[in-house]
Parts: C-alpha cells; sequence; structure tokens
C-alpha cells in the first residue's frame, strides 16, 4: 500500500476538488504547476505530450489540456480518477501503478506535482523514478515538485541520477523562486539525455 492510500484511505476524491474549487473562489491561483510547464515549454513544445503521473482529481492536467496540450492523467486512487473523469470526460485517464507504470508512448514531460513522491509506497521511489525516466522522450524532461521534510534534495538526486537523467533546475517554489538550502519545498527539472530540448 503506498502512504497516499493509508493516509487518506483512498476515498479523498471528491473532497480533495472541492477543496482546490474553493481556493480557486477565493481568488487563490491554483494553477501554479501548469503555469511552470507551459513555461518550461514554451515556444518550442506548445501541444507537447504530458504524463501527469500521479494526477489526482486532475487539476493540473485540465489546465495544461486547457493551454493546449496533450494530456494523459495516470493514478492509482479510484476516487482521484472518478473526479478527474467526470470533470473532463474527454481526456485520457488511466488506473496505473507509478511503479510499474509501461505505457507505450513518451512523453515531452513527465509531472509528478502535489508532493507525489512523497506519497508513493515505501521502497517503491527509485522503481518510480526509472519508469518516469522511461516514459520521456530523449532530451524530456521530469519535472517533480514535493516538500522537503518528507524528502531531502539530496535522496531525489540520488534517485534521479540512478534513472540515468540529468540536472537541469532546483527551484523552492512553482512561481520559479530560487532553490536555497532551508526550501520546505522543492520543484527539481532533470532530462533524459538525447536530443536538444527547447
Amino acid at each position: 500500500m503506498n502512504r497516499w492510500t493509508d493516509e487518506t484511505g483512498g476515498s479523498r476524491g471528491p473532497a480533495y476538488e472541492q477543496a482546490f474549487r474553493e481556493l480557486a473562489a477565493s481568488g487563490t491561483d491554483v494553477h501554479g504547476e501548469a503555469a511552470f510547464v507551459d513555461r518550461l515549454l514554451r515556444p518550442g513544445f506548445t501541444g507537447a505530450p504530458v504524463l501527469d503521473a500521479g494526477c489526482g482529481t486532475g487539476r493540473v492536467a485540465r489546465e495544461l489540456a486547457r493551454r493546449g496540450y496533450e494530456v494523459v492523467g495516470v493514478d492509482s486512487d479510484s476516487s482521484m480518477l472518478e473526479v478527474a473523469r467526470a470533470e473532463a470526460p474527454g481526456l485520457r485517464w488511466l488506473p496505473d501503478d507509478l511503479a510499474t507504470l509501461d505505457l507505450a508512448e513518451r512523453f515531452e514531460v513527465v509531472l509528478m506535482a502535489g508532493n507525489v513522491m512523497v506519497f508513493l509506497a515505501p521502497g517503491t521511489e527509485a522503481e518510480v523514478v526509472r519508469r518516469a525516466a522511461a516514459h520521456l522522450r530523449p532530451g524530456g524532461r521530469l519535472v517533480s515538485g514535493w516538500r522537503t521534510d518528507r524528502m531531502s534534495l539530496a535522496e531525489y538526486d540520488a534517485l534521479t541520477l540512478l534513472a540515468g537523467l540529468e540536472p537541469v533546475a532546483r527551484y523552492a517554489t512553482w512561481d520559479g523562486a530560487a532553490w536555497h538550502d532551508d526550501a520546505d519545498w522543492c520543484v527539481a527539472v532533470d532530462r533524459r539525455p538525447g536530443a536538444e530540448a527547447g
């Protein structure tokens, strides 16, 4: 069982979606992750395929699709995917375990937002990063964001190194604030070697 299911019971989909709706209604920008990916890919890869790995209720995937990207969402929590399908039935939502994910597709970005890394089943972190890397096109980028009190940057860097990825950048927020050692959040961008990314 992964940490997410252990901590939530695997039934938080509707409540999770409602919480973000309330944030948006209050004026909070809830699209920081999508905006980050959009900035990363424009202008050379506008409309490129993006895998939202650990997509939850699809908040980020829906916004990326609205911005013109070809998005696939994957999650192991059926309550989250039920909401995602109801909110955007025209997008692809796949139930799957990130540690065994094997799609016959490659993506310009694999996105693991929303603390995906710290909610994995203990001991599967290296395999999840390896599987994510395997779904990247040459030059494609893995983008991951997580709370640093649950996983250090050094721990994450070791995982991406094992997966054969090259570090591109580290930030302290989805807005692109500069990384600093006491940051409570990390957004990491790593690249699969190969063709030049735009």
